[in-house]
Protein backbone atom coordinates (compact mmCIF):
# COMPACT_ATOMS: atom_id res chain seq x y z
CA UNK A 1 0.00 0.00 0.00
CA UNK A 2 2.88 2.42 0.86
CA UNK A 3 4.73 1.39 -2.52
CA UNK A 4 1.07 2.26 -4.26
CA UNK A 5 1.22 5.39 -2.66
CA UNK A 6 5.02 6.56 -3.10
CA UNK A 7 4.39 5.25 -6.95
CA UNK A 8 1.30 8.07 -6.99
CA UNK A 9 3.32 11.02 -5.32
CA UNK A 10 5.84 10.48 -7.40
CA UNK A 11 4.04 10.77 -10.57
CA UNK A 12 1.93 13.71 -9.41
CA UNK A 13 5.35 15.64 -8.55
CA UNK A 14 6.74 14.57 -11.80
CA UNK A 15 3.64 15.77 -13.62
CA UNK A 16 3.84 19.30 -11.75
CA UNK A 17 7.08 19.38 -12.12
CA UNK A 18 6.74 19.19 -15.85
CA UNK A 19 4.05 21.60 -16.20
CA UNK A 20 5.77 23.95 -13.79
CA UNK A 21 9.14 23.72 -16.10
CA UNK A 22 6.73 24.35 -19.83
CA UNK A 23 5.55 27.44 -18.21
CA UNK A 24 8.45 28.57 -16.64
CA UNK A 25 10.26 27.68 -20.57
CA UNK A 26 7.75 28.09 -23.15
CA UNK A 27 10.40 27.92 -25.82
CA UNK A 28 11.75 24.57 -24.53
CA UNK A 29 10.16 21.56 -26.22
CA UNK A 30 9.19 18.49 -24.11
CA UNK A 31 12.27 16.35 -25.38
CA UNK A 32 14.06 19.04 -24.18
CA UNK A 33 12.24 19.62 -20.76
CA UNK A 34 12.61 16.23 -20.22
CA UNK A 35 16.73 15.94 -21.68
CA UNK A 36 17.03 18.76 -18.84
CA UNK A 37 15.09 16.83 -16.01
CA UNK A 38 17.47 14.21 -16.07
CA UNK A 39 20.52 16.45 -15.29
CA UNK A 40 21.12 17.78 -11.47
CA UNK A 41 20.34 20.95 -11.82
CA UNK A 42 18.03 23.13 -13.77
CA UNK A 43 18.54 26.82 -14.73
CA UNK A 44 15.08 28.45 -15.11
CA UNK A 45 14.97 30.93 -18.21
CA UNK A 46 13.82 34.09 -17.19
CA UNK A 47 12.03 36.28 -19.66
CA UNK A 48 11.94 40.25 -19.11
CA UNK A 49 8.87 42.39 -20.20
CA UNK A 50 9.74 44.74 -22.60
CA UNK A 51 9.62 48.15 -21.28
CA UNK A 52 6.76 50.60 -22.89
CA UNK A 53 8.32 53.81 -23.86
CA UNK A 54 6.59 56.85 -22.48
CA UNK A 55 5.55 59.22 -24.98
CA UNK A 56 7.25 62.83 -24.49
CA UNK A 57 4.44 65.65 -24.51
CA UNK A 58 5.19 68.39 -26.47
CA UNK A 59 5.28 71.52 -25.19
CA UNK A 60 2.44 73.63 -27.21
CA UNK A 61 3.66 76.94 -27.96
CA UNK A 62 1.78 80.33 -27.98
CA UNK A 63 -0.93 80.81 -30.75
CA UNK A 64 -1.55 83.25 -33.16
CA UNK A 65 -4.28 85.16 -30.40
CA UNK A 66 -1.80 84.90 -27.67
CA UNK A 67 1.16 86.01 -29.48
CA UNK A 68 -1.47 89.46 -31.17
CA UNK A 69 -2.35 89.57 -27.35
CA UNK A 70 1.05 89.89 -26.03
CA UNK A 71 2.34 91.82 -29.26
CA UNK A 72 5.43 89.51 -29.39
CA UNK A 73 5.94 90.86 -33.23
CA UNK A 74 5.26 94.91 -32.73
CA UNK A 75 8.17 97.06 -33.27
CA UNK A 76 8.09 99.87 -30.39
CA UNK A 77 8.06 103.42 -32.27
CA UNK A 78 11.47 104.49 -30.90
CA UNK A 79 12.82 101.55 -32.59
CA UNK A 80 11.30 102.34 -35.68
CA UNK A 81 14.57 103.92 -37.43
CA UNK A 82 15.50 103.09 -41.14
CA UNK A 83 19.75 103.52 -39.31
CA UNK A 84 18.91 101.38 -36.54
CA UNK A 85 18.61 98.29 -39.00
CA UNK A 86 21.20 99.28 -41.69
CA UNK A 87 23.78 96.97 -39.74
CA UNK A 88 20.86 93.97 -41.09
CA UNK A 89 20.95 94.66 -44.33
CA UNK A 90 24.79 94.49 -44.65
CA UNK A 91 24.49 91.43 -42.51
CA UNK A 92 21.99 90.13 -45.02
CA UNK A 93 24.23 91.25 -47.75
CA UNK A 94 26.99 88.72 -46.51
CA UNK A 95 24.29 85.71 -45.90
CA UNK A 96 23.51 85.89 -49.76
CA UNK A 97 27.28 86.22 -50.99
CA UNK A 98 28.22 83.46 -49.46
CA UNK A 99 24.36 81.56 -50.15
CA UNK A 100 25.62 82.13 -54.20
CA UNK A 101 29.00 81.32 -52.88
CA UNK A 102 30.46 84.97 -53.69
CA UNK A 103 28.16 87.27 -56.44
CA UNK A 104 31.21 87.51 -59.43
CA UNK A 105 30.49 89.28 -62.88
CA UNK A 106 30.11 85.59 -64.34
CA UNK A 107 27.51 84.26 -61.72
CA UNK A 108 24.46 82.80 -63.47
CA UNK A 109 21.33 85.31 -62.61
CA UNK A 110 18.89 82.79 -62.31
CA UNK A 111 21.34 80.40 -59.96
CA UNK A 112 20.63 84.02 -57.92
CA UNK A 113 17.01 84.30 -58.14
CA UNK A 114 16.59 80.84 -57.62
CA UNK A 115 18.82 80.96 -54.25
CA UNK A 116 17.13 84.84 -53.52
CA UNK A 117 13.63 83.10 -53.16
CA UNK A 118 14.34 80.27 -51.19
CA UNK A 119 16.83 82.72 -48.91
CA UNK A 120 15.95 84.32 -45.95
CA UNK A 121 14.65 87.94 -46.30
CA UNK A 122 14.90 89.74 -43.20
CA UNK A 123 17.16 92.66 -43.65
CA UNK A 124 16.46 92.94 -47.52
CA UNK A 125 16.11 96.42 -49.12
CA UNK A 126 13.06 95.70 -51.72
CA UNK A 127 10.95 98.11 -54.04
CA UNK A 128 7.19 97.47 -55.17
CA UNK A 129 7.96 97.95 -58.65
CA UNK A 130 4.37 96.81 -60.16
CA UNK A 131 1.00 96.84 -58.14
CA UNK A 132 -2.57 96.88 -58.55
CA UNK A 133 -2.70 99.59 -55.52
CA UNK A 134 -0.54 102.96 -57.22
CA UNK A 135 -0.35 103.86 -53.92
CA UNK A 136 2.21 100.77 -52.82
CA UNK A 137 4.60 101.63 -56.33
CA UNK A 138 7.92 102.78 -55.36
CA UNK A 139 7.65 102.02 -51.55
CA UNK A 140 11.08 101.22 -51.09
CA UNK A 141 12.96 100.10 -47.26
CA UNK A 142 14.27 97.32 -45.28
CA UNK A 143 12.39 93.99 -44.91
CA UNK A 144 11.79 94.14 -40.52
CA UNK A 145 9.20 90.67 -41.09
CA UNK A 146 7.62 88.62 -42.94
CA UNK A 147 4.52 86.93 -42.86
CA UNK A 148 2.76 84.75 -45.00
CA UNK A 149 1.03 87.14 -46.60
CA UNK A 150 2.43 90.76 -45.99
CA UNK A 151 6.07 92.06 -45.25
CA UNK A 152 6.64 94.67 -42.34
CA UNK A 153 8.81 97.70 -44.43
CA UNK A 154 11.24 100.38 -42.77
CA UNK A 155 11.53 103.26 -45.48
CA UNK A 156 14.21 105.72 -45.45
CA UNK A 157 11.77 108.33 -44.11
CA UNK A 158 11.31 105.78 -40.86
CA UNK A 159 8.23 104.69 -41.80
CA UNK A 160 6.93 101.28 -40.93
CA UNK A 161 4.42 100.06 -43.93
CA UNK A 162 2.94 97.14 -44.19
CA UNK A 163 2.69 95.90 -47.75
CA UNK A 164 0.54 93.09 -48.81
CA UNK A 165 2.06 90.51 -50.84
CA UNK A 166 -0.93 89.97 -53.26
CA UNK A 167 -1.30 91.58 -56.45
CA UNK A 168 2.21 92.97 -56.03
CA UNK A 169 5.88 92.69 -57.55
CA UNK A 170 8.94 93.61 -55.82
CA UNK A 171 12.27 94.08 -56.77
CA UNK A 172 15.61 93.32 -54.50
CA UNK A 173 19.51 94.30 -55.96
CA UNK A 174 22.67 92.95 -54.57
CA UNK A 175 25.99 93.74 -56.44
CA UNK A 176 24.38 94.30 -59.67
CA UNK A 177 21.79 91.30 -59.80
CA UNK A 178 18.66 92.45 -59.66
CA UNK A 179 15.79 89.89 -58.86
CA UNK A 180 12.00 90.08 -58.62
CA UNK A 181 9.69 88.43 -56.35
CA UNK A 182 5.79 87.99 -57.40
CA UNK A 183 3.94 87.77 -54.33
CA UNK A 184 0.92 86.56 -55.62
CA UNK A 185 3.13 83.44 -55.69
CA UNK A 186 4.96 83.72 -52.27
CA UNK A 187 2.65 83.59 -50.18
CA UNK A 188 4.46 81.46 -47.50
CA UNK A 189 5.98 81.83 -43.90
CA UNK A 190 9.85 82.75 -44.48
CA UNK A 191 10.22 78.67 -42.72
CA UNK A 192 7.97 77.17 -45.57
CA UNK A 193 10.05 78.87 -48.70
CA UNK A 194 12.93 76.68 -48.55
CA UNK A 195 10.79 73.56 -49.60
CA UNK A 196 8.84 74.97 -52.17
CA UNK A 197 9.73 74.94 -55.82
CA UNK A 198 9.18 78.23 -57.52
CA UNK A 199 8.91 78.98 -61.18
CA UNK A 200 11.39 81.88 -61.89
CA UNK A 201 9.42 83.88 -63.51
CA UNK A 202 5.51 85.16 -62.65
CA UNK A 203 3.26 86.84 -64.22
CA UNK A 204 0.74 89.62 -62.60
CA UNK A 205 -2.41 91.28 -63.92
CA UNK A 206 -2.39 94.94 -63.31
Amino acid sequence: MQEVQHLQGSEEAKAFVNAFLKRSMPKKKDEAIQDLLSRKAVVLEHYSKKKTKQKRKRTKGFTAKQRREMRLFEIEPEQQRYTIFLPLHELWKQYIRDLCHGLKPDTQPHMVQSKLLKADLHGAIVTVTKSKCPSYVGITGIILQEFKHVFKIITKEDKLKVVPKLNNVFSLEIDGFISYIYGSKFQLKASERSAKKFKLKGTIDL
